[in-house]
Protein backbone atom coordinates (compact mmCIF):
# COMPACT_ATOMS: atom_id res chain seq x y z
CA UNK A 1 0.00 0.00 0.00
CA UNK A 2 1.26 3.52 -1.37
CA UNK A 3 0.68 6.05 1.09
CA UNK A 4 1.69 10.29 1.01
CA UNK A 5 0.16 13.65 1.81
CA UNK A 6 -1.68 16.33 -0.52
CA UNK A 7 -3.07 19.84 0.92
CA UNK A 8 -6.05 18.82 3.23
CA UNK A 9 -5.53 14.99 3.15
CA UNK A 10 -4.15 11.62 3.71
CA UNK A 11 -3.62 9.73 0.82
CA UNK A 12 -3.79 5.65 0.45
CA UNK A 13 -3.59 3.49 -2.75
CA UNK A 14 -5.22 0.11 -3.19
CA UNK A 15 -5.14 -2.26 -5.93
CA UNK A 16 -7.56 -5.25 -6.29
CA UNK A 17 -7.03 -7.98 -9.17
CA UNK A 18 -10.25 -8.89 -10.52
CA UNK A 19 -11.55 -11.23 -13.19
CA UNK A 20 -12.60 -9.45 -16.61
CA UNK A 21 -15.53 -11.84 -16.81
CA UNK A 22 -16.98 -12.20 -13.07
CA UNK A 23 -18.85 -15.31 -14.94
CA UNK A 24 -15.76 -17.03 -16.42
CA UNK A 25 -13.18 -16.28 -13.96
CA UNK A 26 -10.55 -17.89 -15.91
CA UNK A 27 -11.19 -15.76 -18.97
CA UNK A 28 -8.46 -13.26 -17.53
CA UNK A 29 -8.31 -10.36 -15.08
CA UNK A 30 -7.81 -6.45 -14.64
CA UNK A 31 -6.59 -4.30 -11.80
CA UNK A 32 -9.01 -1.87 -10.25
CA UNK A 33 -7.31 0.89 -8.78
CA UNK A 34 -8.97 3.20 -5.74
CA UNK A 35 -7.44 6.05 -3.60
CA UNK A 36 -8.44 6.63 -0.46
CA UNK A 37 -8.67 9.74 1.49
CA UNK A 38 -8.73 10.64 5.04
CA UNK A 39 -8.46 14.03 7.06
CA UNK A 40 -4.75 14.57 8.78
CA UNK A 41 -6.11 15.09 12.07
CA UNK A 42 -8.46 11.81 11.91
CA UNK A 43 -5.72 9.63 10.29
CA UNK A 44 -6.88 7.05 13.28
CA UNK A 45 -10.15 7.74 13.85
CA UNK A 46 -12.61 4.49 13.07
CA UNK A 47 -14.50 6.45 9.98
CA UNK A 48 -17.28 5.45 8.06
CA UNK A 49 -16.83 4.68 4.60
CA UNK A 50 -18.15 7.13 1.94
CA UNK A 51 -17.64 5.39 -1.90
CA UNK A 52 -17.75 7.85 -4.94
CA UNK A 53 -19.18 6.35 -8.38
CA UNK A 54 -17.90 8.72 -10.92
CA UNK A 55 -20.05 10.00 -13.18
CA UNK A 56 -19.49 8.58 -16.99
CA UNK A 57 -19.67 6.25 -18.66
CA UNK A 58 -15.54 6.00 -19.19
CA UNK A 59 -14.44 8.63 -15.80
CA UNK A 60 -11.83 8.07 -13.66
CA UNK A 61 -12.14 8.74 -10.27
CA UNK A 62 -11.26 12.39 -9.06
CA UNK A 63 -8.19 13.65 -8.98
CA UNK A 64 -8.74 15.71 -5.22
CA UNK A 65 -7.10 19.07 -4.75
CA UNK A 66 -8.19 21.76 -2.57
CA UNK A 67 -11.93 22.55 -1.20
CA UNK A 68 -14.76 21.11 -3.27
CA UNK A 69 -17.40 18.19 -2.24
CA UNK A 70 -14.80 15.85 -1.16
CA UNK A 71 -13.39 18.35 1.58
CA UNK A 72 -16.96 18.37 2.96
CA UNK A 73 -17.08 14.79 2.80
CA UNK A 74 -13.86 14.79 4.73
CA UNK A 75 -15.48 15.91 7.32
CA UNK A 76 -17.29 12.36 7.85
CA UNK A 77 -15.84 10.13 5.90
CA UNK A 78 -12.91 8.16 4.62
CA UNK A 79 -13.61 9.00 0.90
CA UNK A 80 -12.69 6.14 -1.34
CA UNK A 81 -12.46 7.17 -5.28
CA UNK A 82 -12.46 4.17 -7.33
CA UNK A 83 -11.22 4.57 -10.91
CA UNK A 84 -13.77 2.42 -12.60
CA UNK A 85 -12.21 -0.45 -14.70
CA UNK A 86 -10.90 0.59 -18.44
CA UNK A 87 -10.37 3.78 -16.79
CA UNK A 88 -7.08 6.00 -14.90
CA UNK A 89 -5.51 3.41 -13.33
CA UNK A 90 -7.83 0.54 -13.50
CA UNK A 91 -6.51 -1.55 -16.45
CA UNK A 92 -7.37 1.46 -18.99
CA UNK A 93 -8.79 0.70 -21.95
CA UNK A 94 -6.90 2.38 -25.15
CA UNK A 95 -7.17 2.75 -28.92
CA UNK A 96 -3.72 0.44 -29.19
CA UNK A 97 -5.89 -1.84 -27.08
CA UNK A 98 -9.09 -2.43 -29.22
CA UNK A 99 -6.71 -2.48 -32.43
CA UNK A 100 -5.26 -5.72 -31.30
CA UNK A 101 -8.36 -7.27 -31.23
CA UNK A 102 -9.16 -9.90 -34.01
CA UNK A 103 -12.40 -8.37 -35.14
CA UNK A 104 -15.08 -6.36 -33.85
CA UNK A 105 -17.08 -8.93 -32.49
CA UNK A 106 -14.16 -10.03 -29.88
CA UNK A 107 -13.77 -6.50 -29.14
CA UNK A 108 -17.38 -5.94 -27.99
CA UNK A 109 -17.69 -8.89 -26.35
CA UNK A 110 -14.85 -7.60 -24.52
CA UNK A 111 -16.28 -4.30 -23.96
CA UNK A 112 -19.39 -5.64 -22.58
CA UNK A 113 -17.11 -6.33 -19.42
CA UNK A 114 -17.39 -2.92 -18.48
CA UNK A 115 -20.45 -1.49 -18.06
CA UNK A 116 -22.63 -1.41 -14.72
CA UNK A 117 -22.62 -4.79 -13.43
CA UNK A 118 -19.15 -5.58 -13.50
CA UNK A 119 -18.27 -2.15 -11.93
CA UNK A 120 -20.43 -3.07 -8.95
CA UNK A 121 -18.66 -6.63 -8.75
CA UNK A 122 -15.03 -4.72 -8.60
CA UNK A 123 -16.49 -2.08 -5.68
CA UNK A 124 -17.82 -5.11 -3.52
CA UNK A 125 -14.46 -7.01 -4.09
CA UNK A 126 -12.54 -3.79 -2.91
CA UNK A 127 -15.09 -3.89 0.07
CA UNK A 128 -14.31 -7.05 1.45
CA UNK A 129 -10.76 -7.47 0.59
CA UNK A 130 -9.39 -4.25 1.73
CA UNK A 131 -12.00 -2.97 4.12
CA UNK A 132 -12.67 -6.25 6.03
CA UNK A 133 -16.50 -6.36 3.94
CA UNK A 134 -17.49 -3.03 6.45
CA UNK A 135 -20.58 -1.34 4.58
CA UNK A 136 -20.19 1.70 2.94
CA UNK A 137 -22.01 4.56 2.09
CA UNK A 138 -22.17 5.59 -1.84
CA UNK A 139 -22.25 9.07 -3.54
CA UNK A 140 -23.31 8.70 -7.25
CA UNK A 141 -22.78 11.34 -9.68
CA UNK A 142 -24.84 11.07 -12.94
CA UNK A 143 -23.94 7.71 -14.18
CA UNK A 144 -23.03 7.24 -10.91
CA UNK A 145 -26.55 6.70 -9.79
CA UNK A 146 -27.17 4.48 -12.54
CA UNK A 147 -24.62 2.28 -10.77
CA UNK A 148 -25.94 2.96 -7.36
CA UNK A 149 -29.04 1.42 -9.38
CA UNK A 150 -27.52 -1.70 -10.03
CA UNK A 151 -25.85 -2.40 -6.49
CA UNK A 152 -29.22 -1.92 -5.62
CA UNK A 153 -30.31 -4.48 -7.24
CA UNK A 154 -27.65 -6.92 -7.10
CA UNK A 155 -25.33 -6.51 -3.74
CA UNK A 156 -27.61 -4.14 -1.15
CA UNK A 157 -26.28 -6.15 1.98
CA UNK A 158 -22.99 -3.85 1.11
CA UNK A 159 -24.71 -0.70 1.23
CA UNK A 160 -25.50 1.54 4.28
CA UNK A 161 -27.12 4.74 2.70
CA UNK A 162 -27.14 5.79 -0.87
CA UNK A 163 -26.61 9.37 -2.06
CA UNK A 164 -27.23 10.50 -5.47
CA UNK A 165 -26.51 13.55 -7.49
CA UNK A 166 -28.28 13.67 -10.42
CA UNK A 167 -28.01 10.33 -11.78
CA UNK A 168 -31.52 8.10 -11.62
CA UNK A 169 -31.68 6.15 -14.82
CA UNK A 170 -35.06 4.86 -16.01
CA UNK A 171 -35.68 1.31 -15.08
CA UNK A 172 -36.92 -0.08 -18.05
CA UNK A 173 -36.46 3.25 -20.91
CA UNK A 174 -34.04 2.15 -23.52
CA UNK A 175 -32.01 4.53 -25.20
CA UNK A 176 -34.77 5.75 -27.96
CA UNK A 177 -36.85 6.82 -25.31
CA UNK A 178 -33.82 8.78 -23.24
CA UNK A 179 -33.01 10.77 -26.60
CA UNK A 180 -36.39 11.19 -27.45
CA UNK A 181 -36.90 13.18 -23.83
CA UNK A 182 -33.35 14.91 -24.05
CA UNK A 183 -33.23 16.16 -27.87
CA UNK A 184 -36.18 18.63 -26.26
CA UNK A 185 -34.09 20.12 -23.51
CA UNK A 186 -31.13 20.19 -25.61
CA UNK A 187 -33.21 22.95 -27.97
CA UNK A 188 -34.69 24.69 -25.02
CA UNK A 189 -30.65 24.91 -23.62
CA UNK A 190 -30.10 26.42 -26.84
CA UNK A 191 -32.88 28.77 -27.21
CA UNK A 192 -31.88 30.12 -23.74
CA UNK A 193 -28.38 30.32 -24.72
CA UNK A 194 -28.84 32.37 -27.96
CA UNK A 195 -31.60 34.53 -25.84
CA UNK A 196 -29.11 34.98 -23.74
CA UNK A 197 -26.08 36.13 -26.00
CA UNK A 198 -28.12 37.57 -29.78
CA UNK A 199 -24.70 38.16 -31.15
CA UNK A 200 -23.17 35.07 -30.83
CA UNK A 201 -25.99 33.32 -33.44
CA UNK A 202 -23.71 35.73 -35.89
CA UNK A 203 -20.36 34.81 -35.17
CA UNK A 204 -21.13 30.77 -34.69
CA UNK A 205 -22.64 31.27 -38.73
CA UNK A 206 -19.51 33.14 -39.75
CA UNK A 207 -18.02 30.22 -38.07
CA UNK A 208 -19.82 27.41 -39.69
CA UNK A 209 -19.79 29.39 -43.23
CA UNK A 210 -16.23 29.34 -42.93
CA UNK A 211 -15.78 25.63 -42.30
CA UNK A 212 -17.86 24.52 -45.49
CA UNK A 213 -15.66 26.83 -47.23
CA UNK A 214 -12.63 25.02 -47.13
CA UNK A 215 -10.85 22.62 -44.76
CA UNK A 216 -10.08 23.95 -41.33
CA UNK A 217 -7.35 21.60 -38.92
CA UNK A 218 -7.44 21.77 -35.03
CA UNK A 219 -4.08 21.21 -33.17
CA UNK A 220 -4.04 17.58 -33.41
CA UNK A 221 -4.95 17.17 -37.08
CA UNK A 222 -8.53 16.28 -37.17
CA UNK A 223 -10.58 18.51 -39.53
CA UNK A 224 -13.24 20.53 -37.94
CA UNK A 225 -16.70 19.64 -38.92
CA UNK A 226 -19.74 21.83 -38.70
CA UNK A 227 -21.35 18.78 -37.06
CA UNK A 228 -18.15 18.50 -34.47
CA UNK A 229 -18.99 22.53 -33.77
CA UNK A 230 -22.41 21.59 -33.03
CA UNK A 231 -20.96 19.36 -30.19
CA UNK A 232 -19.74 22.12 -28.22
CA UNK A 233 -23.06 22.88 -26.83
CA UNK A 234 -22.51 19.59 -24.15
CA UNK A 235 -21.60 22.30 -21.85
CA UNK A 236 -24.61 24.02 -21.85
CA UNK A 237 -25.87 21.67 -19.35
CA UNK A 238 -23.56 22.58 -16.46
CA UNK A 239 -23.70 25.69 -14.12
CA UNK A 240 -21.10 27.57 -15.99
CA UNK A 241 -21.56 25.89 -19.50
CA UNK A 242 -23.33 28.88 -21.14
CA UNK A 243 -20.41 31.70 -20.40
CA UNK A 244 -17.71 29.86 -21.31
CA UNK A 245 -19.41 28.46 -24.26
CA UNK A 246 -19.86 32.98 -25.04
CA UNK A 247 -16.82 33.83 -24.34
CA UNK A 248 -15.40 30.74 -26.47
CA UNK A 249 -17.34 32.19 -29.38
CA UNK A 250 -16.44 35.70 -28.51
CA UNK A 251 -12.62 35.27 -29.85
CA UNK A 252 -13.33 32.60 -32.24
CA UNK A 253 -12.24 35.21 -35.26
CA UNK A 254 -9.48 36.80 -36.15
CA UNK A 255 -9.50 40.64 -37.19
CA UNK A 256 -9.04 39.34 -41.06
CA UNK A 257 -11.87 36.46 -40.62
CA UNK A 258 -9.55 33.26 -39.86
CA UNK A 259 -10.30 31.22 -37.34
CA UNK A 260 -8.43 32.57 -34.21
CA UNK A 261 -5.69 29.69 -33.19
CA UNK A 262 -7.08 29.64 -29.41
CA UNK A 263 -10.49 29.07 -30.66
CA UNK A 264 -9.33 25.99 -32.01
CA UNK A 265 -7.00 25.27 -29.45
CA UNK A 266 -9.95 25.20 -27.48
CA UNK A 267 -12.66 23.52 -29.53
CA UNK A 268 -9.43 20.34 -29.86
CA UNK A 269 -9.64 20.51 -25.91
CA UNK A 270 -13.17 19.95 -25.71
CA UNK A 271 -14.46 17.47 -28.35
CA UNK A 272 -11.67 15.09 -28.40
CA UNK A 273 -11.87 12.69 -26.25
CA UNK A 274 -8.33 11.31 -25.78
CA UNK A 275 -8.91 10.85 -21.91
CA UNK A 276 -11.97 8.91 -21.99
CA UNK A 277 -12.49 7.11 -25.32
CA UNK A 278 -14.82 5.01 -23.42
CA UNK A 279 -17.18 7.65 -22.84
CA UNK A 280 -18.20 7.57 -26.46
CA UNK A 281 -17.90 4.24 -27.35
CA UNK A 282 -20.02 3.34 -24.16
CA UNK A 283 -22.43 5.93 -23.96
CA UNK A 284 -25.50 4.48 -25.54
CA UNK A 285 -24.70 1.09 -24.06
CA UNK A 286 -25.24 2.67 -20.37
CA UNK A 287 -28.71 2.65 -21.25
CA UNK A 288 -29.13 -0.99 -22.51
CA UNK A 289 -30.84 -3.37 -20.69
CA UNK A 290 -32.74 -6.97 -22.05
CA UNK A 291 -33.68 -7.18 -25.39
CA UNK A 292 -32.86 -4.25 -28.12
CA UNK A 293 -30.00 -2.98 -30.25
CA UNK A 294 -29.09 0.02 -28.99
CA UNK A 295 -29.10 1.37 -32.82
CA UNK A 296 -27.30 4.62 -32.46
CA UNK A 297 -30.38 5.90 -31.22
CA UNK A 298 -29.46 9.35 -30.52
CA UNK A 299 -28.68 9.96 -34.66
CA UNK A 300 -32.10 8.32 -35.23
CA UNK A 301 -34.13 10.54 -32.42
CA UNK A 302 -33.01 13.76 -34.30
CA UNK A 303 -34.78 15.97 -35.83
CA UNK A 304 -34.24 18.38 -38.90
CA UNK A 305 -34.46 21.10 -36.62
CA UNK A 306 -30.80 20.12 -35.33
CA UNK A 307 -29.47 20.22 -39.18
CA UNK A 308 -25.73 21.41 -39.44
CA UNK A 309 -27.60 23.93 -42.19
CA UNK A 310 -29.80 25.16 -39.79
CA UNK A 311 -29.40 28.80 -38.39
CA UNK A 312 -28.43 30.11 -35.66
CA UNK A 313 -26.89 26.87 -35.72
CA UNK A 314 -28.47 24.57 -33.16
CA UNK A 315 -25.97 22.91 -30.55
CA UNK A 316 -26.21 18.77 -29.91
CA UNK A 317 -25.51 17.35 -25.94
CA UNK A 318 -25.04 14.70 -24.52
CA UNK A 319 -24.99 12.18 -27.56
CA UNK A 320 -23.04 10.52 -29.28
CA UNK A 321 -23.29 9.63 -33.61
CA UNK A 322 -21.42 7.42 -35.98
CA UNK A 323 -19.63 9.90 -38.16
CA UNK A 324 -17.30 10.92 -34.36
CA UNK A 325 -15.78 7.48 -35.33
CA UNK A 326 -14.43 8.54 -38.25
CA UNK A 327 -13.50 12.37 -37.46
CA UNK A 328 -12.18 12.23 -34.61
CA UNK A 329 -9.07 10.96 -34.31
CA UNK A 330 -9.08 9.39 -29.95
CA UNK A 331 -12.13 7.92 -31.61
CA UNK A 332 -11.07 6.04 -34.57
CA UNK A 333 -9.60 3.06 -33.37
CA UNK A 334 -13.44 2.28 -31.52
CA UNK A 335 -14.93 2.58 -34.90
CA UNK A 336 -15.45 -0.88 -35.46
CA UNK A 337 -16.26 -1.84 -32.04
CA UNK A 338 -18.66 1.01 -31.47
CA UNK A 339 -20.88 -0.39 -34.58
CA UNK A 340 -20.75 -3.63 -33.41
CA UNK A 341 -21.74 -2.55 -30.03
CA UNK A 342 -24.92 -0.82 -31.20
CA UNK A 343 -25.64 -4.60 -33.19
CA UNK A 344 -25.78 -5.98 -29.80
CA UNK A 345 -29.60 -7.90 -30.08
CA UNK A 346 -29.64 -8.11 -26.18
CA UNK A 347 -28.11 -7.14 -23.00
CA UNK A 348 -27.88 -8.58 -19.73
CA UNK A 349 -30.18 -6.78 -17.47
CA UNK A 350 -28.67 -4.06 -15.19
CA UNK A 351 -31.90 -3.45 -12.70
CA UNK A 352 -33.91 -6.10 -10.84
CA UNK A 353 -37.29 -4.44 -10.44
CA UNK A 354 -38.57 -6.72 -7.48
CA UNK A 355 -35.47 -6.08 -5.30
CA UNK A 356 -35.23 -2.52 -6.12
CA UNK A 357 -39.57 -2.17 -4.97
CA UNK A 358 -38.25 -3.91 -1.56
CA UNK A 359 -35.28 -2.08 -1.16
CA UNK A 360 -34.79 -0.94 2.34
CA UNK A 361 -31.23 0.81 1.90
CA UNK A 362 -31.68 4.88 2.50
CA UNK A 363 -31.80 6.49 -0.79
CA UNK A 364 -31.53 10.25 -1.12
CA UNK A 365 -31.59 11.82 -4.44
CA UNK A 366 -31.48 15.17 -5.77
CA UNK A 367 -33.18 15.50 -8.57
CA UNK A 368 -31.97 18.33 -10.79
CA UNK A 369 -35.62 19.60 -13.21
CA UNK A 370 -34.03 21.02 -15.73
CA UNK A 371 -31.44 18.27 -16.32
CA UNK A 372 -30.17 18.64 -19.46
CA UNK A 373 -28.36 15.20 -19.41
CA UNK A 374 -30.57 12.99 -17.03
CA UNK A 375 -34.58 13.30 -17.53
CA UNK A 376 -36.00 14.53 -14.29
CA UNK A 377 -39.50 12.84 -15.52
CA UNK A 378 -37.47 9.05 -15.80
CA UNK A 379 -36.07 9.93 -12.09
CA UNK A 380 -39.08 10.38 -10.79
CA UNK A 381 -40.64 7.32 -12.22
CA UNK A 382 -37.60 5.38 -11.07
CA UNK A 383 -37.91 6.50 -7.61
CA UNK A 384 -41.43 5.77 -7.42
CA UNK A 385 -40.65 2.42 -8.29
CA UNK A 386 -37.87 1.76 -5.50
CA UNK A 387 -38.46 1.45 -1.49
CA UNK A 388 -37.40 3.97 0.50
CA UNK A 389 -36.02 6.46 -1.76
CA UNK A 390 -36.63 10.40 -1.38
CA UNK A 391 -36.27 13.09 -3.67
CA UNK A 392 -35.19 16.45 -3.35
CA UNK A 393 -36.57 18.33 -6.83
CA UNK A 394 -34.87 21.24 -7.52
CA UNK A 395 -34.03 23.91 -10.37
CA UNK A 396 -31.25 25.64 -7.64
CA UNK A 397 -28.59 23.50 -9.76
CA UNK A 398 -27.48 22.59 -13.25
CA UNK A 399 -26.44 18.85 -13.59
CA UNK A 400 -22.69 19.40 -11.84
CA UNK A 401 -24.37 20.90 -8.78
CA UNK A 402 -22.41 18.10 -6.87
CA UNK A 403 -19.08 20.16 -7.99
CA UNK A 404 -20.16 23.55 -8.12
CA UNK A 405 -22.67 23.69 -5.36
CA UNK A 406 -23.88 22.49 -1.94
CA UNK A 407 -25.30 19.69 -3.04
CA UNK A 408 -23.58 17.09 -0.68
CA UNK A 409 -23.72 19.49 2.55
CA UNK A 410 -27.94 19.69 2.07
CA UNK A 411 -28.20 16.06 1.42
CA UNK A 412 -26.50 14.75 4.12
CA UNK A 413 -28.01 17.09 6.09
CA UNK A 414 -31.58 15.95 4.87
CA UNK A 415 -31.80 12.79 6.80
CA UNK A 416 -29.83 13.98 9.77
CA UNK A 417 -32.73 16.69 10.36
CA UNK A 418 -35.54 13.95 8.74
CA UNK A 419 -34.23 10.78 10.07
Amino acid sequence: MVEYVIPGAIVREHEVPVPLHWGAPDAGSLTVFARELVAPDRRDDDLPLLLFLQGGPGGKGPRPTLGGWIARALRDFRVVLLDQRGTGRSSRVTGRRISAFPDPAAAARHLLAFRADSIVRDAEELRRTVYGGRRWTTLGQSYGGFLTLTYLSTAPEGLDRCLVTGGLAGLTAGPREVYRRTWPRVAAKTGQFYARYPADAGRLASVADRLDAEPVHLPDGDRLTVRRLQTLGHALGTRSGAEELHWLIDEALDDDGELADGFLDAVAQRTSYWDNPLYMTLQEVIYASGPGATGWAAEAERGPEFDEAVRPLPFTGEMVFPWMFEEIASLRPFGPVAHALAEVPEFPPLYDPARLAANDVPVDAAVYADDMYVDAGLSLETAARVGNVRTWVTNEFEHDGLRTGDVLDRLLAWRADHP
